[in-house]
């Protein structure tokens, strides 16, 4: 008979006051010991999913706390304060792992009480790494929102706001009768409920407490946070930690849970999209996350999935991230690849033709920056498809693809003939599309976001009697672009839609211009390249603007003057565009 990675024998692990601690072991008691916590108003049940995904590579230890689940109940609250909870963690780490450090996993009140024990000088040692998931150490909690006090620019008397919004109900906690009261009507379920129906997977996973574990664990709050938030006594540490912050959570903001800097020496920091019980939710994100830094205390390793999260001074904004650039042998993809270099990006350099883009990533490599060149044609879905696996494989999923790849097309609407129409829609659409399905793909499934970015141009939304197909294929990317940001942003993912007017650029003298003979081609290129060359917007521009519509989170960034008034008039007067249109 198989057995099931949630299969396993409860044992009983006796407390310094002699209570009886709920214990689960899974898989292989001699590899790592990964010891899981579980908050309030959970039990060890919060765990199942992240078990199932991690009990074949480590061995899997979660426990309920005292006053949940199978555990004993304490008959005062005094014996809830976070020294017996961290007393506890340390006794079952001892009994599941004796001489031998273990990996903490801990979500909401089991994160605070694991916090209390990492930064415990006597305790630190038996922990080789502390993942947190939606739980501060109360004490860098209180000293956090003095120091915002103290120093209360706008931006942090908003965080501060926004967290004391959040925690409101832990004031009413300190109440007594009337929260077990609402425990006992209903109404708290209800409210938990009501709170997960804004996170569509926590409605598909919904939390269910049992009374008993609501009721008692309000203990938790009325022994600790008065004394702990009223007087923090801020300790660190040196153990590797990774905080994991969701993006939705309702209770605990994301600057209260990363901005610990200052206390842990050796910190990385995920933000992903998802709300409070991402335990339940998102197992195998927390799972990925937990097993990437364990195996990275144990073995040496760090992927660059790790490495891009560590906080560190003087860090850059791209960092260790990995940025994709399509199109980048030449002009805006080549001048964009080099930006994001210059600013600490490891950056695959994919063209056409494999020439210019080793070019590139010779150049990215001189800048000191990691880089690898790649040959693909961004209109075949087959090679698309094996170079975003490939990328993968190799390097891990990109936090950052710029779908840049283009080529140009003039000429009337009637000289257009159908081979030109559909390798212009085969390279501007379908490369975009490629780029985007099988790169937001392997994001949605990492779990931690990401940034898409299309160029698409100002003949988008400017209408020419000389570029109808190109303006076609372009307007596409930019509706494209729309629609993926609406649905992809409750995955993190930010698209935005890059809009370049006349950038002095190659695809001048790429462009085709149909119904003409060669000489007149010759003739037309040659116009269209002395036009750029006066506007003189270089490609290092574009690229400088690309980033800064990054840093706002723009949905469309059009670069270059020309690009910016082409947009306000197509919103104000589109009339006159097409008037206009149809003089030139």
């Amino acid at each position: 008979m198989t057995r099931s990675p949630l299969d396993a024998e409860q044992r009983y692990v006796y407390t310094g006051d002699d209570l009886r601690l709920a214990v689960r072991e899974h898989g292989d008691p001699a590899a790592p010991t990964v010891l899981a916590v579980h908050g309030y108003p959970d039990d060890h049940t919060v765990w199942d999913g992240v078990v199932e995904a991690l009990a074949d590579r480590f061995h899997l230890v979660t426990y309920d706390v005292r006053g949940a689940g199978d555990s004993d109940r304490p008959r005062r609250r005094a014996r809830y304060r976070l020294d017996q909870l961290a007393d506890d963690l340390e006794r079952v780490a001892d009994a599941v792992s004796p001489g031998r450090a273990v990996h903490l996993l801990a979500h909401d009140w089991g994160s605070i009480q694991a916090w209390h024990a990492v930064t415990d000088p006597r305790r630190s040692a038996r922990f080789a790494s502390f993942t947190s998931i939606s739980g501060p150490c109360l004490d860098h909690a209180g000293a956090w929102m003095r120091a915002k006090w103290r120093h209360p620019t706008p931006r942090a008397l908003r965080q501060v706001l926004t967290q004391l919004l959040f925690s409101g109900y832990i004031g009413f906690f300190q109440l007594p009768l009337l929260p077990e009261l609402c425990w006992y009507t209903g109404l708290l379920p209800r409210l938990i409920g009501a709170v997960e129906r804004f996170d569509a997977r926590a409605a598909a996973k919904p939390t269910r407490p049992r009374r008993s574990d609501g009721v008692r664990g309000l203990a938790l709050y009325r022994a600790n946070m008065m004394t702990r938030l009223g007087r923090p006594r801020p300790r660190g540490t040196d153990i590797p930690v990774q905080v994991i912050a969701p993006a939705g959570d309702p209770f605990v903001s994301t600057p209260l849970q990363t901005q610990i800097g200052s206390w842990v020496a050796n910190l990385r920091v995920r933000r992903v999209p998802g709300g409070h019980w991402l335990p339940r939710t998102r197992p195998e994100v927390v799972a990925r996350c937990t097993a990437e830094l364990v195996e990275h205390v144990e073995t040496g390793t760090e992927p660059h999935s790790l490495s891009r999260t560590r906080v560190r001074p003087g860090r850059r904004p791209y960092q260790d991230q990995l940025v994709v650039v399509t199109g980048a042998g030449s002009g805006i993809g080549r001048a964009t690849a080099l930006a994001f270099a210059g600013l600490g990006a490891h950056v695959v350099a994919a063209d056409v033709d494999e020439a210019a883009a080793e070019d590139t990533a010779e150049m990215v490599r001189r800048t000191g920056a990691g880089a690898a060149p790649y040959r693909v044609d961004v209109a075949d879905a087959a090679a698309m498809g094996g170079f975003a696996e490939d990328v993968r494989e190799r390097f891990g999923v990109p936090d950052v693809v710029v779908n840049n790849a283009g080529v140009g097309l003039a000429g009337s609407f009637v000289d257009t003939g159908l081979a030109d129409w559909e390798r212009l829609i085969d390279v501007n659409l379908w490369g975009v599309i490629h780029g985007c399905r099988l790169f937001a793909r392997q994001m949605i499934d990492r779990g931690e976001g990401g940034r898409i970015v299309n160029v698409a141009s100002a003949a988008a939304y400017l209408p020419s009697r000389v570029l109808p197909a190109y303006s076609t294929t372009k307007s596409a990317v930019l509706t494209l672009s729309e629609c993926l940001r609406a649905e992809l942003a409750a995955e993190g993912i930010r698209v935005t839609a890059v809009c370049p007017g006349l950038v002095d650029t190659p695809i001048t003298s790429t462009t085709r211009f149909v119904g003409v003979d060669a000489r007149r081609q010759d003739q037309l290129r040659a116009a269209a390249a002395r036009l750029y060359r006066r506007r003189h917007f270089t490609p290092e521009r574009a690229a400088q603007e690309i980033l800064g519509a990054l840093a706002r989170d723009a949905a469309i960034a059009p670069i270059t003057a020309e690009a910016r008034a082409g947009l306000v008039l197509s919103r104000l007067t589109p009339g006159l565009l097409r008037a206009a249109a149809r003089l030139r």
